[in-house]
C-alpha cells in the first residue's frame, strides 16, 4: 500500500512505519545483466551450473543488485505529491545478511527514521529492509537517506 503525503507534509513522516512492496522475483536475465554492467562476473553470480556445486547450492544476485531493487520498490511505498526534484543522498549501515538465491522472491519493508529541512527541501533518513520471502534473515539492511525539493 503506498503512503501519499505533500511535500508540505514530510515533516510529519517521522516514525511512519510504511509497511512493505509486493515480492519481487530475482531472474538469472536481471543477475547476468547486473554482472555485464558493472563487470562483476565471479562465478557464484553468472554460472548456474557450477553455483549449484558452490557454497550457496544455486546461483545469487549480488548484493548490490538486491540493494538496487530498493528504487523500484519505493515507487510502491511512498508518493510525495508537490515534489519537483528527488535525490537518493546515500545510504548508512549497509549490510547484506542473507544471500539471494536466483528465483528467490524479495520484498522491502520501510520506516521513516527521521525528517529533517535541508537547504531547499527535506531530507529523510528510512531504515528499508529486503526480505526474501520464507527466509530466517535479511537480504539487506539499510539506511537510505533521501532528499525531496518543492
Amino acid at each position: 500500500m503506498t503512503t501519499t503525503i505533500t511535500y508540505e507534509r514530510l515533516g510529519d513522516l517521522a516514525g511512519t512505519d510504511l509497511g512493505h512492496t509486493e515480492y519481487r522475483t530475482v531472474t538469472q536475465d536481471q543477475v547476468d545483466l547486473f554482472a555485464d554492467a558493472t563487470d562483476d562476473h565471479q562465478w557464484i553470480h553468472v554460472d548456474p551450473e557450477r553455483a549449484r556445486t558452490g557454497p550457496f547450492g544455486a546461483p545469487i544476485a549480488h548484493g548490490f543488485l538486491t540493494l538496487s531493487l530498493a528504487v523500484p520498490f519505493w515507487t510502491e511505498l511512498l508518493e510525495v505529491k508537490g515534489v519537483t526534484t528527488k535525490v537518493n543522498y546515500g545510504l548508512d549501515k549497509v549490510r547484506f545478511p542473507a544471500p539471494v538465491v536466483v528465483g528467490a522472491r524479495v520484498r522491502m519493508r520501510a520506516t521513516v527514521a527521521e525528517v529533517v529541512e535541508v537547504r531547499g527541501g527535506y531530507q529523510i533518513a528510512v531504515d528499508q529492509t529486503i526480505e526474501i520471502e520464507g527466509g530466517t534473515k535479511p537480504a539487506v539492511v539499510a539506511r537510505g537517506l533521501y532528499r525531496f525539493y518543492a
